[in-house]
């Protein structure tokens, strides 16, 4: 199984790195890829250094799959290259999420989509993923009519240049702008650029991604998204409204039995999640569960995932398990 990692050298390449030597999964040769710049630069995994090569030389090679963290005009390029050489391409980037011709998956909901025709394969928003998967169980039961969410999301979801800007922010250094303002003791409500319609990228992708990779377009979602002075680990307040009504216990009950999806649920003990300790875990954790009092069969949850790992890394490499489980590759 030759797989090409390309955006090697980037903050989720790097974690990408990290999942696959943590899930063992079946390299025989490895391709470490980047941009010019990082050409030779030399990369750990599993013990041994390799060299980190151009995205010509990576096609040339012919991986059996290519997983992609290198940004949307990188995919929009390069992903095709790889599919017409036979590679499968797992795709980290917004470019093909809403691509009509491409599956968007979430393993744990619909990786049984998944042909050997699908060359080229969307890994959702980091901020999707960990909502569908707590909202995939209880639309099945209760059926969604709308959600409304706010997101709190963290520097790394933005990459290295925000990490580092909250760095310097916290240590009193000026230096390089992620974002148009300060981010430490702020919150900025503008989670990627604005569109028309006065929403950001980013809100757009919530109200639209779930749709579909649930398959179903008739709930409807609104989103503000919110960036906040963390480093990893993205929250979510969601509030959903259901056709049919719903008991506590039994919400609680599904979604704690939903693989991938961890309830920490208990006001008595001040036990809800938070991004600190969803750090560095591959499962999406919900908590906060209530009845909305001011709406029939309507629920609130809070909702909070690691978005470099279940939000990104370890999605991605959930697919290629199951493409390689089912020979799909």
């Amino acid at each position: 199984m030759k797989v090409a990692v390309v955006g090697a050298t980037g903050m989720v390449g790097e974690v990408m790195l990290k999942v696959l030597a943590e899930r063992n999964f079946p390299i025989t040769e490895l391709l470490l890829v980047a941009s010019e710049r990082s050409v030779g630069k030399k990369l750990p995994y599993k013990g041994k250094e390799y060299s980190v090569i151009g995205l010509a030389d990576a096609v040339a090679a012919k991986p059996d799959i290519a997983i992609l963290s290198a940004g949307g005009d990188t995919s929009v390029e390069w992903a095709p290259k790889f599919a017409d050489a036979g590679t499968t391409v797992i795709d980290n980037s917004s470019a093909w999420r809403m691509d009509p011709t491409k599956k968007l998956v979430v393993p744990e909901i619909n990786a049984k989509e998944l042909t050997k025709d699908d060359k080229i394969i969307a890994n959702p928003n980091c901020s999707t993923i960990q909502l569908v998967m707590a909202l995939a169980p209880l639309h099945e039961k209760y059926k969604m009519k709308r959600v409304v969410i706010s997101t709190y999301q963290s520097v790394s979801g933005t990459g290295v240049k925000a990490v580092q800007q909250l760095e310097n922010e916290i240590a009193g250094i000026k230096g390089e702008m992620a974002y148009p303002y300060p981010i430490s003791r702020n919150a900025l409500p503008h989670c990627d650029v604005f569109t028309e319609n006065g929403y950001t990228k980013e809100e757009m992708k919530l109200a639209r991604e779930p749709q579909k990779i649930l398959d179903d377009r008739t709930f409807s979602i609104t989103a503000t998204a919110v960036r906040i002075p963390t480093a990893g680990g993205h929250s979510e307040s969601v509030n959903v409204e259901f056709y049919d009504d719903f008991e506590l216990a039994d919400v609680r009950k599904m979604l704690s039995e939903t693989p991938g999806v961890v309830v920490q649920d208990n006001p008595d003990t001040n036990t809800y999640p938070m991004p600190i300790y969803a750090h560095d875990k591959d499962d999406v954790f919900v908590g906060r569960i209530r009845r909305d009092e001011t709406q029939s069969n309507t629920l609130n949850m809070w909702i909070v995932s690691d978005n470099l790992r279940k939000g990104a890394a370890t999605n991605a490499v959930q697919i290629a398990e199951y493409l390689v489980a089912h020979n799909l590759v």
